[in-house]
């Protein structure tokens, strides 16, 4: 399957608060379809609790089946635990520290910046959103993307997705150096990243 390009509230509104999709808050707070929330299931099953939470981590970074299981395929070979491997990878995406940097409002936002080439790593262009970036590696804008009337709105709004620890960032300089890999904390989706592991281990 594809990125998702549909309704972003319907997602939320199935799986709970995505804030690397948006941060806005649905008018309606109930499940999607027809009968909405007067209608659930009695027990979820075990496949569904997986399910869910693998959707969250695809929505929320805006991933596709193949990219995620690609990501899970490496952390299974990478020392310790899977399920942080493979959300520390993810978190590692240019796109994502981008969003997280708070140069843009949500990581859908970072991904058009890092395609229609305003970003350079280590001061070479970079348009690969999948990009993997290690640490002590230099995120900026290009000189001529800096003064750009979003960027400027949303670091002075703060509008991000919040600055992370693992991040350090010079507003001004429009600069981001990654000082260390992301911890388990860092992450600020809610999710179970052991049902991940489990699903994709079946």
């Amino acid at each position: 399957m594809s990125r998702y390009r549909g309704p972003k509230f319907r997602k939320i509104r199935s799986l709970g608060p995505l804030p690397g999709l948006t941060r806005k808050d649905p008018a309606n707070p109930n499940p999607p379809g027809e009968h909405g929330g007067r209608w659930r299931r009695k027990r979820a099953s075990t496949y569904r609790l997986q399910l869910v939470e693998k959707q969250k981590i695809r929505f929320n970074y805006g991933l596709s089946e193949k990219q995620l299981r690609k990501y899970y395929r490496k952390a299974t070979s990478m020392k310790g635990e899977t399920g942080h491997n493979l959300l520390q990878q993810i978190e590692r995406r240019l796109d994502n520290v981008v969003a997280r940097s708070g140069f843009a409002i949500s990581i859908p936002a970072a991904r058009q910046l890092v395609c229609h080439g305003h970003i350079t790593v280590n001061g070479r262009k970079l348009d690969i959103p999948s990009y993997l970036v290690k640490v002590g590696d230099v995120v900026s804008l290009k000189e001529k993307s800096k003064k750009l009337k979003v960027v400027e709105a949303n670091i002075t709004e703060g509008s991000g997705i919040g600055v992370p620890a693992f991040l350090d960032v010079d507003p001004a300089a429009r600069k981001i150096i990654m000082k260390v890999l992301p911890s388990r904390e860092d992450v600020p989706l809610e999710v179970d990243e052991r049902m991940v592991v489990e699903f994709y281990s079946k």
